[in-house]
């Protein structure tokens, strides 16, 4: 797989203005087109919180109609075969608040990650695996998966990549299947990717974001940016998903930051999900949002083949994606495609059946009666040529006149 590299420097505002300017999110329509869109304005949720901010705290609004992403990834007809029941996905992030109706009774927390004042992780454990409270709002992608909380940044949500390797190894060691990181950081390549090997070796699928959801201030520019990375980690790493974002109408925010190489796309900007608390939800946007959507078919694509490896889920959701650059994810494409030594894999060839060999008591006996046949055959014509001459001598012995 190619790896995310980012190029270009991006220009405006960061991801909580760019959808502050989208005041009001649109859910895309239930069912068929005629019928109307609901429009519901969402609180932004953050990623980092600054010095002194207060705790994102429960959403006192929600979406009731069924988000655009969901007909976007065509979930209602890969839940059809699987919801992700059994498959346990890691979110290394901000933590996940425990008590999210949606995610009631599968969230499993690792130290204080069951905690999670900034909102991040809770809204990513949303997106992979969110249940509908009563049959209305958004849904996750695996809405039977579980989560397992993992810290992976500080309370206020800055993030080293000693705390992201740190989560990646604890979520492969108490059992994760498929590991979401919520961060794109731009160093310590060496750790990350050890972090990334652990996970390979322990056979669970890390999926990053290929670049960050926006760019940091660049201090010495007012109002300016710092220039992209040409690199991000983990998504960087060896046998990592790397995934960037695009939004319901196909392209991605203008601020958002340039990205190359990155292995998959998935809808990431508009998007709704749960906050840390409550069964209210909030509008988020980003490339780390569009990997959770990622994280959440693979959690599909295990559960509907619960023998197949990480690579091997890993190279089913690329190479099943709608063709695209980068590819675009189709999740219910990768539950069912029959790639090459995928799934099914080529059929092996019927062992030949030969038949066993005849009894021997039939054959002995038809030997012993071709045997009598054949002397009975003999005897008579030796009876044949020595009657006459028996009579022509009168029975008497040769040589006897």
């Amino acid at each position: 797989m190619r790896r995310a590299c980012c190029h270009r420097v991006s220009a405006g505002p960061g991801a909580t203005a760019a959808l502050a300017a989208v005041a009001a999110v649109l859910t895309t329509m239930v069912g068929t087109p005629a019928v109307a869109a609901d429009t519901v304005e969402l609180p932004v949720v953050r990623s980092l919180l600054a010095p002194g901010e207060a705790c994102a705290s429960a959403s006192g609004r929600s979406a009731e109609a069924e988000p655009w992403t969901v007909r976007a990834l065509g979930l209602s007809r890969a839940w059809t075969l699987d919801e992700g029941a059994g498959v346990t996905v890691a979110v290394v992030d901000t933590g996940v608040g425990t008590g999210v109706p949606g995610l009631a009774g599968r969230v499993r927390a690792l130290g204080d990650a069951g905690e999670d004042c900034v909102g991040h992780g809770s809204f990513a454990a949303g997106i992979i695996a969110g249940a509908r409270i009563e049959g209305v709002g958004p849904a996750g992608v695996a809405p039977r998966a579980r989560i397992l909380a993992v810290r992976g940044t500080d309370e206020r949500g800055a993030a080293t990549p000693g705390r992201v390797a740190a989560g990646i190894r604890a979520a492969v060691d108490a059992g994760a299947g498929v590991v979401y990181v919520g961060q794109a950081l731009a160093t310590r390549e060496k750790e990350l990717t050890a972090a990334v090997a652990h996970a390979t070796a322990g056979d669970a699928l890390v999926v990053a974001p290929a670049a960050p959801d926006a760019l940091a201030e660049d201090r010495d520019e007012p109002g300016g940016y710092a220039p992209a990375a040409p690199w991000y980690w983990p998504a960087a790493a060896p046998g990592v998903v790397a995934v960037t974002d695009f939004g319901p109408d196909g392209g991605r925010p203008a601020n958002a930051p340039g990205v190359r190489g990155a292995d998959l796309a998935a809808p990431g900007d508009a998007v709704v999900s749960v906050g840390p608390k409550g069964a209210g939800h909030y509008l988020g946007s980003g490339a780390s949002l569009a990997a959770a959507q990622v994280a959440g078919a693979a959690a599909l694509v295990r559960a509907q083949h619960p023998g197949m490896t990480a690579a091997r889920t890993a190279r089913q959701l690329v190479g099943a994606a709608y063709p695209a650059t980068p590819p675009r994810l189709d999740p219910y494409a990768a539950m069912t495609s029959v790639l090459d030594g995928g799934p099914g894999g080529v059929p092996e060839a019927a062992p030949a059946h030969v038949a066993p060999p005849a009894p021997d008591g039939p054959r002995d006996r038809a030997l012993f009666v071709a045997g009598i046949c054949g002397g009975l055959v003999l005897l008579l014509a030796g009876a044949g040529v020595a009657l006459p001459r028996g009579r022509a001598r009168r029975w008497r012995p040769a040589g006897d006149e």
